[in-house]
């Protein structure tokens, strides 16, 4: 097997499947959806993290593809129905990086407040400006959360430990944590906050979320921080807001455009903007996230090819058996239509096979069943699945 692994993604992610004699091949930054049609034939594993785009196009082109993973939490830059159509899986770290995004948000919020941004810049601009103007401590104000998922429930965490009130929205019935305190709409929430955070995911639904309208409805000389999405913040709203000094400060480290490679020229209206923080896309950037990242993803990644295990895949159907020693497997990925482990398990018997386990999911239009048995399945049996309309793919595994 093949590996193709972009973006500098962790060393470890490369020697967990060398161990498992997978050729990797490691290159340093993203490829374009042209590059990437020259890249993907002959590839059975790709690794990437945000700036690399999976288009039906790319897919087309890796007609050896068994799956992708994300070294990152989004998934928004691969094209998951069109994946999961050519039952290719598709894996990411929806957890590993969570503490290291946590850290990046509470560290802003310090030097926001405090005004840290300007003060240090005139420090390099060789100018003494010991002034306590503007700044403030941030012991017993209000942290509104937009979208209480892993990192934002997380965050509420050690923001009460530090002494932050918490609120938080979130579309979904989300259980508080600590002392934390759901509010009803976002506007109730921008109205009450003194620091807005924004944690929401990539969903199209997401675009545009934050804009002129949601600017205006925080309180006056409250802070902006966006570690989540960039497409999800109109920046130039943003600029209006902290020119005006509506907004006291920002910290904003997810762009609507991100250059592709290291050392690229960025641009964004937010640039040159007092009290303001820009990062490069390193919420999740630490040793210690990318380390995890690389072990979490190229283990699902082993997971799958090895035993046909689709657990938290974000695009098939999640199957987890575990395997046994004497165990023959099948893993078969069909369209989700009525009747077909009927007759697979038909088949099975008229083969005269027994079956030791068995489990089957399905999700939308693709159903996923994995079968071990005692014996071989007779190629012959196996020939007659693979020729049926409703296969995708039909793997098999010995022990």
């Amino acid at each position: 097997m093949k590996a193709l692994l972009l973006e500098n993604i962790h060393p470890v992610a490369a020697e967990n499947l060398r161990a498992r004699g997978v050729e990797v091949d490691v290159r340093s930054g993203a490829l374009t959806s042209a590059e990437l049609v020259d890249a993907l034939p002959g590839v059975d594993l790709l690794g990437i993290r945000s700036n690399t785009t999976i288009t039906p196009e790319v897919l087309d082109a890796g007609k050896d593809l068994l799956a992708v993973g994300c070294f990152c939490i989004g998934t928004n830059q691969v094209d998951l129905a069109a994946a999961v159509e050519r039952g290719v899986a598709v894996f990411n770290a929806p957890f590993s990086n969570t503490r290291s995004v946590v850290e990046l948000v509470l560290g802003e919020i310090i030097a926001l407040v405090r005004r840290l941004p300007e003060k240090t810049q005139r420090m390099h601009e060789g100018v003494w400006d010991k002034s306590a103007r503007g700044s403030h401590e941030f012991r017993g104000r209000t942290l509104g959360i937009v979208g209480y998922g892993n990192i934002g429930t997380q965050l509420s965490n050690m923001a009460e430990a530090v002494g932050l009130r918490v609120i938080f929205y979130d579309t979904a019935d989300r259980l508080a944590h600590g002392n934390a305190r759901r509010v009803g709409s976002l506007p109730e929430l921008l109205a009450e906050a003194d620091v807005v955070s924004l944690h929401v995911d990539g969903r199209p639904g997401n675009a545009g979320l934050f804009g002129a309208e949601q600017f205006a409805q925080m309180k006056p000389r409250s802070i902006f921080i966006n570690a989540s999405r960039g497409m999800v913040i109109d920046d130039h709203a943003l600029r209006e807001n902290i020119l005006s000094g509506h907004i006291a400060g920002a910290a904003i480290d997810v762009f609507p455009i991100e250059p592709k490679a290291q050392g690229d020229t960025f641009e964004s209206p937010l640039r040159g903007l007092d009290n303001v923080i820009l990062t490069p896309h390193v919420g999740g950037s630490t040793q210690e996230a990318q380390e995890e990242i690389g072990h979490f993803v190229s283990t699902k990644l082993i997971g799958f090819t090895d035993t046909g295990v689709t657990a938290l895949s974000v695009n098939m159907p999640e199957v987890a058996l575990p395997a046994t020693p004497t165990s023959f497997r099948m893993g078969y990925l069909h369209t989700n239509t009525p009747g077909v482990l009927a007759g697979i398990n038909q088949l099975l018997l008229d083969s005269g096979v027994n079956v030791v386990s068995q489990a089957l999911s399905t999700r939308g239009e693709r159903g996923y069943v994995l079968t071990d048995t005692e014996a071989p399945i007779p190629e012959s049996a196996l020939g007659d699945l693979r020729r049926s309309p409703h296969t995708v793919w039909l793997r098999t595994w010995t022990p």
